[in-house]
């Protein structure tokens, strides 16, 4: 093998090396972007999870699409600002909103522009028993999980959140378990403006909760055959 033949190669290696290092690197920065998103929602930081999102992001939650910023301060700097919080931006006295985000899957584009990520929601929220002015309709006591699968985009060297897209599955009241509880959020029914915090659109149909049961597609290939989940339904 002559000089140039094994200095080519090394280079086309250590191409190889940097290409993996900046995937594994843009990984771990949209995993904890997420996270951090986490975090900020825990504590009713509305202003800065909005800081999150892309100018021209997208939000889709129960039965609604919000678009652009605008739609994303929307719903967290005004629906649940309004709800939670009674228009603050942080913690309140005696209200639990925690969020356990996990089983992150997170997958980047060739070109290391975008990514997708799956996750995992689980939330203990309510209020305390001594806080005067309770959130309804949200029990006193309950849990909430979900599916996140989101979209994100790298702009100027910075992750953001391109399309939220969170996927409520079922909520329960604490003492009386999922056996016997359902959902205590309805679906939205009026757009913006005629709901001021309401979404742009409305989905063609409204998803199923609990206690009926569905799988939130999946933005990978199964990993052993290679082929997308399809639905049977």
């Amino acid at each position: 093998m002559g000089d140039d033949t094994a200095i080519g190669e090394l280079r086309a290696e250590m191409a190889a090396l940097r290409r993996d290092v900046q995937r594994l690197s843009d990984i771990h920065d949209v995993r904890t972007l997420h996270f951090k998103y986490g975090y900020y929602i825990d504590m009713c930081l509305y202003d800065e999870a909005c800081d999150l999102f892309a100018q021209d992001c997208i939000v889709y939650f129960l039965n609604g699409v919000y678009r652009g910023r605008e739609g994303a301060r929307r719903i967290y700097g005004g629906w649940f600002r309004d709800m939670f919080v009674q228009g603050g931006n942080g913690p309140v006295y005696g209200f639990l909103l925690d969020h356990f985000i996990s089983q992150d899957i997170v997958t980047v584009s060739e070109d290391g522009k975008t990514a997708r990520g799956r996750f995992r929601a689980l939330m203990q929220a309510g209020s305390h028993e001594t806080k005067e002015d309770k959130v309804r309709p949200m029990p006193d006591q309950c849990w909430e999980s979900g599916i996140h699968e989101n979209v994100y985009v790298k702009e100027d060297g910075v992750w953001k959140i391109q399309a939220l897209n969170y996927n409520m599955l079922w909520q329960a009241e604490y003492g009386a378990g999922w056996a016997h509880s359902t959902v205590h959020l309805d679906p939205l029914t009026r757009t913006f403006p005629e709901d001021k915090w309401g979404p742009d659109e409305l989905f063609d149909h409204t998803p199923k909760f609990w206690p009926h049961t569905r799988v939130v597609p999946f933005h990978y290939p199964h990993p052993v055959t290679g082929e997308a989940w399809k639905s049977e339904g």
